[in-house]
């Protein structure tokens, strides 16, 4: 059994919960994502660069989880998961946890290096050092989970690293360029978020 340890005093003084209502930015700016879950005394987390923002109220998300992960059977089984926003700090964990599998590395969590913690009232492990985690309760769809591998899930509570998200906005402009978020494309090749670009008033809809 793989137990969460607690995340350093350090990192946790700059957690604070985001509303559920501005819960979908964390994720409108299309981030790798890091998947955890827990279920029968077991804890897995897993990468994912499909996953989105999907309704406001209640805050809903879509990831992809395909049926040969560890991971999905966790999800089904418990009915929860968290999304957490990895950064440009954590780029060899992301390809680490998205490249080693549970089912062929009992021992994943730690030759990755990932350290987990807990939140109050939520039975699933979240991932120390990310800018922003989403606790999601499972909204079964049979269909399309088996069809297409696509699992919804409704937003029950959210945090972020006020280093880089506060007042319902990221600053990554303003934050150490470690705090980047990731946008994977293929072959281990990953890019940091680019800078800001403000629309014109009369250009925005």
């Amino acid at each position: 059994m793989e137990n969460p340890v607690p995340a350093q005093s350090a990192h946790r003084a700059h957690i604070a919960p985001v509303e559920l209502t501005k819960a979908y930015r964390l994720l409108n700016h299309g981030p790798t994502v890091l998947v955890s879950a827990r279920h029968g005394g077991v804890d897995n987390v897993m990468a994912a660069a499909w996953a989105c923002a999907l309704d406001f109220s209640p805050p809903k998300v879509t990831v992809v989880l395909d049926k040969a992960v560890a991971t999905r059977a966790l999800v089904e089984g418990s009915g929860l998961f968290v999304l957490q926003v990895p950064n440009a700090a954590q780029v060899d964990l992301v390809h680490a946890v998205g490249t080693l599998s549970r089912v062929d590395e009992p021992d994943k969590l730690a030759r990755c290096g990932v350290e987990l913690f807990g939140m109050d009232g939520i039975d699933a492990p979240l991932v120390a050092g990310c800018s922003a985690w989403l606790a999601c309760r499972l909204v079964p769809e049979p269909h399309n989970q088996a069809a297409y591998d696509l699992f919804i899930g409704e937003v029950v509570a959210a945090w972020a690293d006020t280093r880089v998200f506060r007042d319902g906005h990221w600053h990554f402009e303003d934050a150490e360029p470690r705090w980047r978020s990731l946008h994977y494309i293929a072959g281990g090749q990953f890019y940091a978020i680019g800078e800001s670009l403000q629309a014109t008033a009369a250009s925005q809809s």
